[in-house]
């Protein structure tokens, strides 16, 4: 059991480690192996976040690195699909701002003490479900040597409204915690 409860921390460094990775072999043309270490990446975030709260080992360090790690894969995987002109730049421009606006609001609110507790939302979960779906469409894109056209169009339609709805549901959830401070009694 105490082997147990480093594991979930280790599949997160490991994500964390396959970002770099990822957009090094993306730059190299090595598309089955980027594909591949996304892959592994993309599973190690459902096994670490599976194994945390089956064997009831979470830890601090794992609340933290864990969002940081899913962060960092999914922005570097955008820009670097960006970079080589598979993902179009509006849509990485909108998870980037998306992402940096949350981070902003959770950093505001801490500075300001205002009682902001963004945790994950159903419809956040979705969006980094599509998300990882659109990234994994594009590089088995790469690797097949496979031109999407308009299915390609259409995946980073969807996959920029549901960034968007996501992001304008936290938005809210800002909003309502800045309401509520203002609101109460002094």
């Amino acid at each position: 059991m105490r082997l147990a409860r480093h594991i979930p921390n280790l599949l997160t460094v490991l994500r964390l480690a396959a970002a770099p990775l990822t957009a090094y072999l993306l730059l190299e043309s090595r598309f089955t192996i980027a594909f591949a270490v996304f892959a592994f990446a993309a599973l190690t975030d459902a096994a670490d976040g599976y194994l945390a709260k089956r064997f009831n080992v979470r830890t601090r360090f794992g609340v933290y690195l864990d969002p940081a790690a899913d962060k960092l894969l999914m922005l570097i995987s955008f820009v670097v699909l960006t970079a080589i002109s598979i993902v179009p730049l509006w849509l990485t421009a909108l998870v980037v701002t998306r992402d940096a606006a949350i981070i902003g609001a959770v950093l505001v609110a801490k500075y300001f003490g205002l009682p902001l507790d963004i945790q994950p939302q159903p419809l956040g979960k979705a969006c980094t479900f599509v998300q990882v779906s659109y990234v994994t469409l594009m590089l088995l894109s790469l690797m097949l040597n496979v031109d999407l056209g308009l299915l390609g169009y259409g995946a980073a339609v969807v996959t920029a409204i549901l960034t968007l709805a996501s992001g304008l549901s936290y938005g809210h959830v800002w909003i309502r915690a800045l309401f509520l401070r203002h609101s109460r009694p002094a």
